[in-house]
């Protein structure tokens, strides 16, 4: 049972060394820079940092379905144009 939990943790951490833009980043690398983050930023700023992150990408995608949308409704002929 340890053995497929163990197999699931290491290929996500495969999958963490070839991020999109990050090229071939080892596990050293990513704990360097979180401890570096850590230090300038104190760990009571940093969840106020990923909330706010979060909510940056809530309102991107929020846009981008009400952009959708629009366009949508922009394509579809009206019921008023048809009579």
């Amino acid at each position: 049972m340890l053995d497929w939990k163990i197999n699931y943790i290491c290929n996500k951490i495969k999958t963490m060394n070839t991020l999109l833009f990050l090229g071939s980043i080892g596990f050293q690398e990513i704990l360097v820079i979180a401890l570096i983050v850590l230090l300038l930023f104190g760990g009571k700023k940093i969840p106020e940092l990923m909330r706010g992150l979060g909510k940056g990408v809530k309102n991107f995608k929020d846009g981008m379905n009400g952009a959708e949308t629009n366009s949508e409704n922009q394509t579809k002929p009206n019921d008023e144009n048809k009579q």
